[in-house]
């Protein structure tokens, strides 16, 4: 029992001795080690998967964290225009791509912005969205009108499709909340539904070509109805800045084999109007210099350019954007800038 009893007593000594070794190490000084350089973590506000924004974005989300030192972004998919740019105003995002008509309404306070405008400053615009109106070829519905009393996807709510889907069938004589069956489906889902026979037709505004509708269109013969009809009502109502005539070459989808007349926006990239001019700067800059990157991961990239970057944007160019422009000789036609 002794003999136990001074094991036990050597072992508590022996803990004893290693914990003061511890504390002795831990008290002492370290050697000093190279501090980590601080990162910051920009949010950019995208679309859902099936559209071009959230393909774009992830394509910037790269560029910027491989080209920027101290700066990580992430593409987040959301339902686009006006979810993004409530999350700029909200905090919770840091850039976001957004229709120039959306984005008009965030900065007077209007529409889905009543009472509340986005300060907000633009870095580019990217391209032009199209409008899309689409259905199953047979479907019986061959013009905006045939809509009546059918199921229609009119875009995520949140989005800038569900906007210009309501603008579009107002202008066409159809009241948009009383005339359809209203659903509110992402342009993948819409493209399922369709192809599933859950709807008649959807509404999408994107790019040329959307993957949703790519995909769509070779496994289900489509139609994209003629929207170009109810272009100067909308121009006349909104301003003749915003819409504009554009056109859906044949062959962009399969079993599209003629152009379709249609209506398109500007897609403007934005950053609210406080964002650190030095890092909007390295942005723009960054996006020009990678634009075969760029390009390589969605054909609307190609449409980066000098001359219509500056143009376009319903608020004024970010200060840090308006730097680089100056740089390239772009800024003469630029509108003003705010600081």
């Amino acid at each position: 029992m002794r003999k136990l009893g001074r094991m036990k007593v050597d072992a508590r000594l022996a803990i004893g001795a290693s914990l003061a070794t511890v504390f002795v190490a831990a008290c002492a000084p370290q050697a000093s080690s190279p501090a980590r350089p601080r990162v910051a973590r920009l949010s950019i506000a995208t679309g859902g998967t099936g559209g071009v924004y959230y393909v774009y974005g992830g394509a910037l989300a790269r560029v910027i964290s491989e080209s920027i030192p101290g700066v990580e972004a992430t593409a987040e998919v959301t339902s686009a225009s006006i979810d993004n740019l409530k999350f700029l105003r909200d905090g919770k995002a840091d850039i976001a791509f957004t229709l120039a008509d959306t984005l008009k309404d965030a900065s007077e306070g209007k529409g889905a912005f009543e009472g509340r405008p986005v300060d907000l400053r633009a870095l580019a615009v990217l391209y032009t969205n199209v409008t899309h109106v689409v259905t199953k070829k047979g479907s019986g519905i061959a013009k905006l009108g045939d809509l009546k009393d059918k199921v229609v996807s009119m875009g995520s709510v949140g989005s800038g499709t569900e906007t210009i889907a309501d603008r579009t069938l107002a202008a066409a004589g159809l009241d948009p909340a009383r005339d359809i069956r209203r659903e509110n489906l992402s342009a993948q889902a819409s493209a399922d539904a369709l192809k599933d026979g859950k709807i008649d037709a959807f509404f999408w505004s994107g790019g040329l070509p959307t993957a949703a509708v790519l995909d769509l269109a070779i496994s289900a013969p489509i139609v994209i109805l003629d929207a170009a009809n109810v272009l100067s009502k909308l121009q006349a109502q909104y301003g003749e800045g915003l819409y504009r005539p554009v056109s859906i070459p044949a062959s962009t989808y399969a079993s599209i084999d003629v152009e379709v007349r249609t209506f398109g926006v500007s897609n403007v990239l934005v950053v609210p109007a406080n964002f650190d001019a030095e890092r909007a700067y390295l942005i723009v800059k960054t996006m020009f210099e990678k634009k075969a990157a760029l390009a390589a991961a969605h054909a609307e990239a190609r449409n980066l350019n000098l001359q219509t970057a500056v143009l376009g944007s319903p608020v004024p160019l970010h200060p840090g954007a308006a730097k680089y422009y100056a740089e390239t000789g772009a800024a003469a036609k630029a509108a003003p800038t705010k600081p």
